[in-house]
């Protein structure tokens, strides 16, 4: 039986190219991490390389949950959270099928929390610098200069908050009222960061390289950017009058 304090949550629409390959990443780490797909209903077959995964070789570590269609990044993260709450995971991560996150920083944002004690590890692109391989030039600066807007309207003293690499203690998950997360796209990442820190917890960056996907196709649209945008205004203005959790402690 391969336990685990991890969970890796990988949300999914057609990664057929990838997926299988990822999986296998995380599992040849030397630390053992769970992963759960959350697939919205990919017609290209994600989903059945999964449960092919689970029947021949990893039952006991590899989870899925299957959606009806295309609910969004932040509902299925959601999702994901609230599984892995209920399966009494003590560190909770996001990531992307892609290989845009390099599974073998897993184990460092799990350091950043198990060992140095905070709350949220976020696996930065800008922390020291910008360290993004293979983007247009267009979308790195519009990726930067969107972290910057939002560190100048809400204060928040993170340098990439719309990155999803991410590790969650179980308490902040716990804490955060998941049912009140609003946003969908980049600004589902902005708000999760932005509502733990209000709260409290303790949010550091760990440096990362974000390498662009080689295989598959990208899900970011223009919509996602402009919900950023405008979302940004309204979680400042939430963040004056919004009464906000306390920590649970466990």
């Amino acid at each position: 039986m391969n336990k685990s304090d991890c969970i890796v949550i990988i949300p999914t629409y057609n990664e057929k190219e990838n997926i299988e390959k990822i999986i296998r990443a995380v599992f040849g780490l030397e630390k053992c991490f769970h992963v759960l797909i959350i697939d919205d209903g990919s017609p290209d077959g994600t989903a059945q390389i999964v449960k092919r995964l689970m029947a021949e070789e990893f039952a006991d570590r590899l989870f899925l949950v299957e959606r009806s269609g295309k609910l969004g990044l932040g509902t299925a993260y959601i999702a994901g959270f609230k599984w892995s709450l209920e399966h009494e995971y003590e560190y909770i991560f996001e990531m992307d099928a892609d290989f845009s996150h390099d599974p073998n920083d897993l184990p460092r944002l799990y350091a950043a929390c198990h060992d140095e004690g905070n709350d949220v590890a976020v696996g930065s692109r800008y922390v020291s610098g910008v360290n993004v391989v293979n983007w247009p030039m267009g979308r790195v600066l519009m990726s930067y200069f969107a972290s910057k807007y939002v560190r100048l309207i809400t204060g928040i003293k993170v340098r990439d908050t719309t990155a999803g690499f991410v590790c969650y203690k179980r308490r902040v998950l716990k804490t955060i009222e998941l049912d009140k997360i609003r946003f969908k796209g980049y600004a589902f990442q902005i708000e999760m960061k932005y509502t733990a820190y209000k709260i409290g917890f303790k949010v550091f960056e760990v440096p990362v390289i974000f390498v662009n996907r080689r295989e598959g196709t990208s899900k970011m649209s223009g919509g996602i950017f402009s919900e950023a945008f405008f979302g940004v205004m309204r979680l400042r203005w939430d963040g004056w009058f919004r009464k906000y959790p306390k920590i649970v402690d466990e």
